[in-house]
């Protein structure tokens, strides 16, 4: 099934370099994959100048990382994520992708791709690398502050996107928490907690705590945003800090033959933790396909945000979701 991206080049860390390498690598990839990279022609239009299925869709500049997300995206309409939103709103393309501003990203997604009916508050979906297999954490940073309404939302976003995209048949899920037992935790977790053992569309499991998001626990670990990011970062920077040592152990002077033989291995558990494996974060609820891609992605991890993008598309992720949050409003 054709997927259409469009795709920021101006957001990232090394933008446009990486992002116009990586998108490259996409459709080489993908031969049902078509991309619109917005930005400044003059910038990145020889870079892609005959490459079939790529297209330069002309933009303003980007936003600054130190702007106001929400007062950016409404100021300058013309900014490059603000485009490359438009033209998803418009059915010029069925997913946008960028590493810029995260929070200009999420705002123009919202405000210009627009919310689905019955959903309050879109949430970000990161994968996590489980025990046994992904891990969706729901909300991973869009929403500071969250209703138990809206926690209860976010199972059913988290379980849609588990099944849909990433293939968990009949997803679990269980509320991130500060102990296993259902009375922990202040009113809006008790009141979450009791919506949620209550539907019976969800699989829960009850509460998990922040040591079991690589245990594979359960499939779905719902939050609000603030504990989310902090679980997410934590997670990420602990697997880096424990892979930089071993590595040194397996890999120094005194490590001999049994670090050589654990070399495939590291690298194994290294390509498993690696933020890029997925490309970046969807944000559910939108009507259409959104991912946030690490601003520090290198060309190999926006051409995985692109590939992810286009799964969602072609699961049909925003129909799913559509449906979900309609059975739960009946």
């Amino acid at each position: 099934m054709p997927a259409r991206i469009a795709v920021d080049a101006l957001g990232g860390d090394d933008a446009p370099a990486s992002v116009v390498r990586g998108v490259l690598d996409a459709v080489a990839a993908d031969p049902d994959l078509e991309v619109l990279l917005v930005g400044d022609p003059e910038l990145i239009g020889d870079a892609v100048a005959g490459v079939p299925r790529v297209r330069v869709a002309a933009s303003g500049g980007r936003v600054a990382q130190e702007a106001d997300p929400v007062e950016a995206v409404r100021a300058d309409p013309g900014c490059s994520i603000g485009v490359a939103a438009r033209l998803v709103r418009d059915g010029e393309a069925d997913a946008l992708v960028s590493a810029g501003h995260s929070g200009a990203t999420l705002a123009a997604a919202v405000l210009l791709v627009g919310r689905q009916a019955g959903v309050s508050r879109p949430a970000l979906a990161a994968v996590l690398p489980g025990a046994t297999g992904p891990t969706v954490l729901v909300d991973a940073g869009a929403n500071l502050d969250t209703s138990a309404r809206q926690l209860h939302e976010f199972a059913h976003l988290g379980c849609a996107f588990a099944e849909d995209v990433l293939g968990l048949r009949e997803a679990t899920c269980g509320l991130l928490a500060i102990g296993e037992e259902p009375g922990k935790g202040d009113q809006r977790m008790k009141e979450a907690h009791a919506l949620i053992a209550a539907d019976p569309a969800l699989r829960y499991r009850g509460s998990v705590e922040g040591r079991d998001a690589l245990t594979s626990a359960v499939d779905v670990i719902v939050s609000d945003g603030f504990a989310g990011n902090v679980l997410l970062k934590a997670c990420e920077g602990t697997a880096r800090e424990a892979f930089r040592r071993v590595r040194a152990e397996a890999t120094g002077p005194r490590a001999a033959l049994g670090g050589i033989l654990l070399r495939p291995a590291l690298r194994r558990v290294r390509d498993d933790l690696d933020p890029d494996t997925y490309g970046g974060a969807h944000l559910l609820g939108c009507r259409g396909v959104a991912v946030i891609a690490h601003g520090a992605a290198r060309p190999h991890g926006i051409a995985r945000a692109c590939r992810y993008a286009a799964e969602g598309v072609r699961a049909d992720l925003p129909g799913r979701i559509a449906a979900r949050i309609g059975a739960l409003g009946a």
